[in-house]
């Protein structure tokens, strides 16, 4: 289940899946937790969050839940209000994760820089 709100003071997305993992469950591994982030593709360039370098940051708790901080290309992107829920629907399936929250925002502000040494390739840059 999805819940999101929208705090308007710092112009932060939030939406949030799963539930807190049972005592004594192994949680899910960083690179678990990468590899579900590959999976979840920016419906306009076909190419996926983590290799767009829209992923900022990935914390992960002891209890199994994980905080993702995370961009757009440009904060008028169409995909504002359903990419957070994306991503945190894609962890949230991995098992040994917990309560994931996922907050998108846009300081500072995304650049081709942060494309992966792939995609850089791939796009010619």
């Amino acid at each position: 289940m999805i819940s999101e709100s929208l705090v308007s003071s710092d112009l932060t997305f939030r939406a949030t899946a799963g539930q807190a993992l049972p005592t004594g469950t192994a949680c899910a591994t960083r690179d678990d937790i990468v590899a579900a982030l590959k999976a979840v593709q920016d419906p306009e360039l076909m190419l996926n969050v983590y290799e767009l370098g829209l992923i900022y940051e990935i914390r992960q708790e002891e209890n199994g839940d994980v905080l993702i901080v995370m961009t757009l290309t440009s904060p008028t992107c169409p995909m504002a209000g359903e990419m957070p829920g994306m991503v945190a629907n894609a962890v949230a399936s991995v098992p040994g994760t917990g309560i994931v929250t996922v907050e998108l925002t846009f300081e500072p502000p995304w650049t081709v820089e942060r494309l992966s040494d792939d995609i850089r390739l791939m796009m010619g840059f």
